[in-house]
């Protein structure tokens, strides 16, 4: 029978080996090369990861978004002011009504109608997005949750969600894909009864997320798949352009509704949660506190919002010719209105010729339409600064030197959405 040095030399095929227990020489030299994604349900199906991995840390890694083929920026480029809505309802998917505002506003500061949006108009795109936000941050924790094993939170939080999409689907007639924002207003008056509706709601999530973080707050195994995970420092943040709850948890104070205040922000009282330590736990914990804020200033909306009215702030449409369609029955019955409402929808809104960036706070942070107009019914060059792609560009720096299992967390706090990346 062979002796033990025999089977080591055997095991370990080299005759200079040293004791068993230096797990050093025990390990492969060479560093392997894998792929995740884009075929990986932690991916969310649109990116793929090429990783250089030593053991199970990661020492290299590749990110390639680019498996969607949007092309948002150039297809606007072809359609009409108003029929672009509909591409930004396919940026960030996840909370559509928000790009449906921020490309309004980009249209009307060209047109230099910003101003003169009715007041009930106003409160019903910030009612819109506030309830899109917080579609979005339910997503994204209740996903992260469940791709870390909790999947009882993620099914409470997908309820909420499924509550607020019943809502903006009874205020938009689609569940997802709403095209409700207008330039000049929105499309139609909140439904009957939606204040009732939106209130029960709320009261209801409440209820929610008290069970959620009593499920994920104290857990040992969450807190320590998240805390120290992740972390991005201040000045890092600063430097790569994070925006939104990323930056936040790192200790950026920054938030467009604050800082460049819009529509009627200024007439509600809101706080910008900030975190310190900028890991995956800061994030949750940022989205979860914005959450309670985006409820607040729902029930502040619904208490302010102007009654509605055929004249003044009560209107939902600004009276501006050059961008509102005539009613329908002058449409039938006179020959300008039926013109009017041709143009407007062949040659589309005429913009003056000029150049703009408008932004604000979407559910990822600073979200931003750059357009350049000339004088057409149609953008001569259209650019969206979408956070998401952003915030990827961190993904390689963040997961360097983390276990392959810690990319899930850090790539879900992320809340990379496909559609805002592979733009």
């Amino acid at each position: 029978m062979a002796d033990a040095q025999t089977l080591k030399q055997l095991v370990l095929g080299r005759k200079d080996v040293q004791d068993m227990s230096d797990t050093e020489h025990e390990l492969p030299p060479d560093l392997m090369t894998v792929n995740m994604g884009p075929s990986h349900p932690a991916m969310h199906g649109t990116v793929r990861i090429v990783l250089t991995v030593d053991g199970e840390r990661v020492v290299k890694s590749d990110v390639q978004p680019g498996y969607l083929h949007r092309c948002f920026e150039k297809e606007s480029e072809h359609a009409t002011y108003t029929q672009v809505f509909p591409y930004t309802d396919r940026l960030n998917y996840v909370s559509p009504m928000i790009n449906n505002c921020g490309w309004a506003m980009v249209a009307e500061k060209l047109l230099g109608i910003t101003g003169s949006i009715p007041k009930r108009a106003e409160y019903i795109r910030v009612i819109v997005s506030e309830m899109s936000r917080m579609t979005d941050h339910l997503t994204c924790i209740g996903a992260s949750a469940m791709e870390l094993g909790a999947f009882t939170p993620f099914l409470y939080f997908l309820k909420a969600r499924e509550w607020l999409y019943e809502l903006l689907e009874k205020v938009s007639g689609a569940r997802l894909t709403h095209t409700y924002v207008r330039v000049g207003g929105v499309g139609k008056d909140l439904p009957d009864n939606f204040d009732e509706d939106l209130t029960r709601t709320l009261d209801q999530i409440v209820k929610v997320m008290v069970e959620v973080e009593t499920m994920l707050n104290g857990n040992k195994i969450f807190r320590d798949r998240m805390a120290g995970i992740g972390a991005m420092t201040r000045a890092d943040a600063i430097a790569t352009g994070c925006v939104g709850p990323i930056a936040r948890a790192a200790g950026v104070d920054y938030d467009v509704r604050k800082d460049y205040p819009y529509s009627i922000y200024p007439e509600l009282e809101f706080d910008v949660p900030v975190g310190t330590t900028g890991d995956c736990f800061d994030r949750y914990l940022v989205r979860i506190e914005e959450l309670k804020q985006c409820i607040s200033m729902l029930r502040q909306c619904m208490k302010q919002i102007p009654p509605r009215s055929d004249v003044g702030d009560g209107r939902t449409m600004i009276d501006d010719h050059r961008v509102t369609l005539p009613p329908k029955t002058d449409t039938y019955n006179t020959i300008e209105s039926m013109i009017r409402h041709f143009k407007h929808i062949v040659d589309g809104i005429k913009i003056p010729a000029g150049e703009t960036y408008a932004f604000l706070e979407g559910g990822n942070g600073e979200l931003g339409f750059y357009v350049v107009a000339d004088g057409t019914g149609r953008p001569y060059k259209a650019y969206v600064r979408s956070p998401s792609f952003v915030h990827l560009s961190t993904a390689g720096q963040l997961i360097h030197n983390h276990l392959i299992a810690d990319i899930v967390p850090i790539f879900g706090m992320i809340n990379m959405i496909g559609g805002e990346c592979d733009k």
